[in-house]
């Protein structure tokens, strides 16, 4: 195994940061700005949502094979031919996606673009690392956060305003002029590794497990709740398969003697604890990016535009924690930093058990202040420590490993979330329904008076139907309302759970070994 030292770069290292993580950004702004224009593309191509959702899962897909190949890929091409090439397919999905002229054509766009996008993420973390000296990757990892949390963070915002004022497709042409300028600067400022390790044989069983894993988990995951989950037995026969195709890959990985990805890297403490933490804030983050607007628009019947406005004070406070995070790290122990932002993260979710439909817009934005506080505390840390105990060697397939698991856990809760309100929804209809009675007092008065209302303007039997549908859509709302509570509650409960395993991480750091 060959030696690799600090890699000197002509150019600045706020410049070689830049141009690395320009398109890490703008592949992160472009996945969570999608979910808000889903509707919209629907509707464009005459679809139904769940045909529609074929977008996010063919890019979801794409990117979690392409995160773990990035590595060998590296090493095969070269770090500069390899960012150079999938920036460059990331741009060409991006063209597709917004030229398609019919969803089939919009998902082979999120696939290619998929394929660019996701070995960015990993990579773009492993260059810092070894760009920025150890004393000031407390920075890299600040602008890394900015790129990948801020980003993601700022998309529902982004494809709010996007849809409300101009055509969705401009979610994707926008990448096209920032693609071409991130190869040129790629191509002026990323200096080539100076030695790279001896390109091996690919596994490809091993890759071809992973893609039917993770296809058939994703078809799982986007059905299930449609087809009533395993009472359906395809759905069933297929979590099954998905199932035995992951004991395959990990096993195949374990045994092969030129694994796709090192798995033992799970034996270091800080990778493991670190991975389970990151994967643990994407489910809290990404599960709120996707619960809050959905009630928001749903029930509070806001536009997309004015629910993206709910979510970015977020953005605010994650900027202003990215100039304090570095002093604190130095300061404090990064255990304390990260156990005070779950902390964070949890008492703003908490604020959201107290929703009903009267809640202002000011009481949506506060917990946002809170959780954009919380989400750097943990996420900076912990990149800094994740990896800082792995062989020089190993980063960029630890940094693939590690962002898979957030990424695969990014496309569990999606589903997971829309599925607990689904079925906490249902339940809470069981028990409400038994309030619609004519024993019930308060039901008698409340249906009196709004046959009454709607009788001035029509017969006794059509104001009957409309005052009985009116009552019934209450229902729903109001159960609806109790389900998006109880899945907060959940995850507010998950949040202060973490917080001992933040003490697990060692702080001393051994020295990487190549």
């Amino acid at each position: 195994m060959t030696k690799t030292a600090y890699i000197h770069h002509p150019a600045p290292l706020w410049l070689v940061a830049f141009s690395i993580l320009l398109p890490t950004s703008f592949a992160c702004l472009a996945t969570s700005a999608t979910n808000v224009a889903i509707p919209h593309i629907s509707g464009y191509f005459g679809s139904t949502i769940d045909e529609a959702n074929w977008i996010i899962t063919s890019y979801m897909i794409a990117n979690s094979c392409l995160i773990l190949m990035s590595g060998w890929l590296e090493n095969l091409l070269g770090r500069k031919r390899f960012l150079k090439i999938f920036i460059g397919i990331f741009t060409l999905g991006s063209l597709i996606c917004a030229l398609a002229p019919n969803l089939n054509l919009m998902v082979l766009g999120r696939l290619i673009q998929g394929i660019g996008g996701g070995p960015m993420t990993p990579v773009s973390q492993s260059i810092l690392l070894a760009a920025f000296p150890p004393d000031k990757r407390g920075i890299a990892m600040s602008l890394y956060g900015i790129a990948v949390m801020v980003f993601a963070i700022l998309g529902p915002t982004f494809g709010g305003f996007i849809v409300d004022n101009a055509d969705w497709q401009w979610i994707y042409l926008v990448n096209i002029p920032v693609g071409i300028l991130s190869i040129s600067m790629v191509h002026a400022n990323i200096e080539e590794l100076e030695t790279r390790k001896e390109v091996k044989k690919t596994d490809f069983l091993g890759m071809i497990t992973l893609v039917l894993w993770l296809l058939s988990m994703q078809v799982v995951l986007d059905k299930g709740q449609q087809y009533n989950w395993f009472d359906c037995a395809w759905i069933s026969w297929l979590a099954g398969f998905s199932v035995c195709a992951l004991v395959f890959f990990v096993i195949r990985e374990l045994e092969s003697s030129a694994p796709l990805i090192n798995l033992r890297l799970f034996k270091d403490r800080n990778f493991l604890i670190g991975t389970i933490l990151s994967a643990s804030v994407n489910m809290l983050v990404f599960s709120s990016i996707v619960l809050i607007p959905q009630f928001l628009q749903n029930l509070m019947g806001y536009t997309a535009i004015l629910s993206g406005y709910a979510l970015a004070p977020r953005i605010i406070s994650c900027v202003l924690m990215m100039i304090a995070i570095n002093p604190l790290m130095k300061i404090f122990d990064n255990r304390i930093l990260i156990a005070i932002g779950f902390f964070f993260l949890g008492i703003s979710i908490l604020f959201f058990i107290n929703l009903n439909l009267s809640v202002s817009f000011i009481y949506i934005a506060i917990p946002q202040v809170l959780m954009g506080v919380g989400v750097i505390l943990v996420f900076i840390p912990v990149s800094a420590l994740v990896l800082g105990t792995l062989p020089k060697s190993e980063l960029t397939n630890g940094a693939s490993l590690h962002n898979l698991c957030k990424s695969t856990m990014t496309a569990v809760i999606a589903s997971v979330a829309s599925t607990l309100v689904a079925r906490h929804s249902q339940i809470h209809q069981v028990y409400l329904v038994e309030n619609l009675s004519n024993f019930n007092l308060v039901f008698q008065q409340k249906f009196a008076s709004l046959l009454h209302t709607f009788m001035a303007n029509a017969s006794s039997s059509f104001a009957t139907i409309k005052t009985n549908s009116y009552m019934y859509k209450s229902l729903l709302t109001q159960s609806r309302l109790m389900a998006y509570v109880d899945v907060f509650e959940m995850f507010a409960l998950i949040a202060f759970l973490l917080i001992p395993l933040a003490f697990l991480f060692r702080t001393e750091q051994k020295t990487q070994k190549a």
